[in-house]
Formats: C-alpha cells, sequence, structure tokens
C-alpha cells in the first residue's frame, strides 16, 4: 500500500526551518511522503538536508504583488498537480491564500489551513479589510482552519474570518510545540548562558530581565522600556536583554533602535541559534507584544523555568496562567508591566515556584513530540474519513 503524501505550504524557508523543525522528520518516520514548499534559500536547503525531505522553492513575497502572486499560484498548482497530495498543510498568511487556492483548484482531498495568527489585529484602514478578504479567501478553499490557540479561534470566529464550523485546535494549542528537553535549566547550561552574558556587560550580580523577538511596535517595545525605567528605579540591578531582534521594515523602526541603542541598563542581540544558555540566565521573561498566534518564546521560556510577565493579548492568554506560571497586565499597563517584572525579582521565592509551574505545564501540554502526535492523529482521522492510505511507521 503507497504513503499518504503530505505537502507543506509556507511563504518564507524560515517557516519550514524554525517553525517545522522535527515535526517534518516525525511524518516521515510516522509513515508520509513529505514535501515542503516555500520560498527558495538557504534555509529550505538546510530543511530538506536536516529532515530528510523533499522541497521545491517557488517565490512567494510577503507583501500583496498581484502579478507575483498569479505567478506562484500558477507554479503551486503545477507543483500539487504533479506532487497527487492527500494532505496539504499551508500555512503564514501569504502561504496560506495562495497555497490553499492551489490545493482547492487541483482538487486536493484534505486542505488544512494552518492560522498562526491574524495579521489584521493591529492593522487599520484598508490594509485591514484587504487581510480580512484574504482570511476569508483562504477559509473558504480549507475543509479544516487549525488555530494554534484557543484565543485565536475565538478572536477569528468572533470577527466573521473564519466559519466555527471548520475551525478547531489541536490540543491546547501551539503548532510544532517546544523542545522542552534542550532547555530544561542545568548548572552546566546556566553558567554558559552566565558567560554569554558577560560578554554583553551583564554581570553575575546583575537581575536579568529577557525579551526574544522582533525590535518592533507591535512586541511592545517601547512599552517595555518605558516599564523597565520604572524597574530601574525600584531595582537598580535590573539588567533589560533584548535578544534576536530586527527592525522587520517599520518605519518607526530607526527611532526604536537608537533608543534601546541609548538607554541605561539595556542590551541587543541580532538572531541567535540557540537560546537555551540564554533562557536558563534570565530571572523573568517579559513580553508585551500586542498580538501573536501562540507565543513560542513564552513557551521556551517556561521551559527554562522562567515565569513570564506579558500584555493580555491574543495567543499570550493561552501560554500564562495567571498567578501561577507568570502574570498577564493589561494592553498598554506600562505601570503594571513593571510592577509585574519588579514583582519577580524582589521575591526569588516566588519566581522559583512559578518558574516550576511554567516548566511542568510547558511539559505536560505542549513538549514537541506531545504536538506532532496531536497532528498525526489529525491527519489520520482526516485520511480514514476519506478512505485514503493511512501512514505506516
Amino acid at each position: 500500500m503507497r504513503r499518504p503524501r503530505l505537502v507543506y505550504v509556507a511563504t518564507h524557508p524560515i517557516t519550514a526551518d524554525v517553525l517545522l523543525r522535527g515535526q517534518l522528520t516525525f511524518m516521515r518516520e510516522h509513515g508520509f511522503d513529505v514535501t515542503v514548499i516555500a520560498a527558495p534559500g538557504v534555509e529550505l536547503d538546510r530543511t530538506r538536508d536536516r529532515e530528510g525531505v523533499d522541497v521545491i522553492g517557488i517565490p512567494m513575497a510577503r507583501p500583496m504583488r498581484l502579478g507575483k502572486d498569479a505567478v506562484a499560484i500558477a507554479q503551486l498548482t503545477r507543483a500539487l498537480r504533479r506532487l497527487e497530495p492527500d494532505i496539504v498543510n499551508a500555512g503564514t498568511t501569504k502561504g496560506g491564500l495562495l497555497g490553499m487556492m492551489a490545493a482547492r483548484a487541483v482538487n486536493v482531498p484534505i486542505r488544512i489551513y494552518l492560522l498562526r495568527g491574524l495579521r489584521l489585529e493591529t492593522a487599520q484602514g484598508p490594509m485591514r479589510r484587504v487581510l480580512a478578504a484574504t482570511e476569508r479567501l483562504a477559509c473558504a478553499c480549507a475543509h479544516d482552519v487549525i488555530c494554534v490557540s484557543p484565543s485565536l479561534l475565538q478572536l477569528s470566529v468572533d470577527g466573521g474570518f473564519i466559519p466555527a464550523s471548520k475551525a478547531l485546535v489541536l490540543g491546547a494549542g501551539s503548532s510544532n510545540g517546544v523542545d522542552t528537553e534542550r532547555l530544561q535549566r542545568t548548572d552546566t547550561l546556566r553558567a554558559e548562558g552566565q558567560r554569554l552574558m558577560e560578554r554583553l556587560g551583564i554581570m553575575p550580580h546583575d537581575l536579568l530581565i529577557g525579551f526574544v523577538g522582533r525590535l518592533a511596535s507591535d512586541k511592545g517595545i517601547t512599552e517595555l522600556l518605558d516599564a523597565f525605567e520604572q524597574v530601574k528605579r525600584e531595582v537598580p540591578r535590573a539588567k533589560l536583554a533584548l535578544l534576536g531582534g530586527d527592525v522587520g521594515g517599520e518605519k518607526a523602526a530607526g527611532d526604536l533602535v537608537e533608543r534601546v541603542r541609548n538607554a541605561s541598563g539595556v542590551v541587543a542581540t541580532p538572531e541567535i541559534k540557540d537560546l537555551a544558555p540564554y533562557y536558563a540566565r534570565m530571572d523573568v521573561f517579559a513580553f508585551p507584544s500586542f498580538r501573536e498566534g501562540f507565543p513560542n518564546a513564552v513557551l521556551e521560556a517556561a521551559s527554562a523555568e522562567v515565569p513570564s510577565v506579558a500584555f493580555r493579548s491574543t495567543g499570550i492568554v493561552d501560554a500564562i496562567v495567571p498567578g501561577e506560571t507568570g502574570e498577564l497586565v493589561e494592553q498598554g499597563d506600562i505601570t503594571g508591566l513593571a510592577s509585574g517584572l519588579v514583582g519577580y525579582l524582589k521575591d526569588p521565592e516566588r519566581t522559583r515556584a512559578h518558574g516550576k509551574a511554567a516548566r511542568e505545564r510547558a511539559w505536560r501540554l505542549f513538549r514537541r513530540e506531545k504536538v506532532w502526535q496531536g497532528w498525526l492523529a489529525a491527519y489520520s482521522a482526516r485520511l480514514r474519513e476519506r478512505g485514503l492510505p493511512l501512514p505506516h511507521a
């Protein structure tokens, strides 16, 4: 009996390299023929070599470009017609839209739109209307719309972007889980993190607030810097590390980056390949983002026994249990954000207790193997419903 064919579609090859890491190998080893379609790049080649799957490079630009998008749909359609997949899983805004349209054009039996977040949540004016239209079109072409968190599903259904009949969340959420084993805090990992942080000017006696993500306004960087000024007044030993940031092409990014460079007690780094030792050195994690699908960084911090203080935003509310694994404050509440961070920095016993609870929850609900098993069960159920070949490890 032939193996079922599974095709993943994403806009950028980084999605395959980072957000599908390990899952592709898991599905291949559990009986699928796996192909990844994304824009060409070294990340796509790296994914092929690491995961042992087939890849197809098709240029897809994140911004709307009608001419280029039409070419991409035509190339996607030809590729899917040749592959004859049983399942197409398409995610990210542009990849999801084009992938679902092409999959419907060739009548793929199982079409899954993976909704990783709603860009329109922080958009305004004509762009918001365009993004809303693209979400509805992608959902119309899909059989299932799998949302990465319960709050994202609720927002999408309530906003009329997804029919409730198509929307679901696998398990407790997340698209790929988190490597809880690699992130387990150990004395060795913490010592390595301290060594790395000392290179950035953060000394062993400093109390460290960490952040991981882009230096962009929708990540709440301005609010975090304002809150940190308040934190410093109460905890002079506090330092803030902004890790893995990039300007994201935003118009205001230049001013934001300049403020980061001039801020006292703040350090920033470009992308970091292995964040595990950095998490192990943190005392508390700050994540004042205004919108998420499901924040991997919060799960990573939790896996390292680091509690988080964050805005009460979509996706984030599913990653933190207030008063148990971290604290949530209302969006834009700078004083509340500062107070939450100070509370952890001044109470090491509470910090340790919430950190351990955060790790236990991350391992129980979001470890990679559990999330992958959820995807495997969902794929198998859809194949069984349609009388298609089932995967065999």
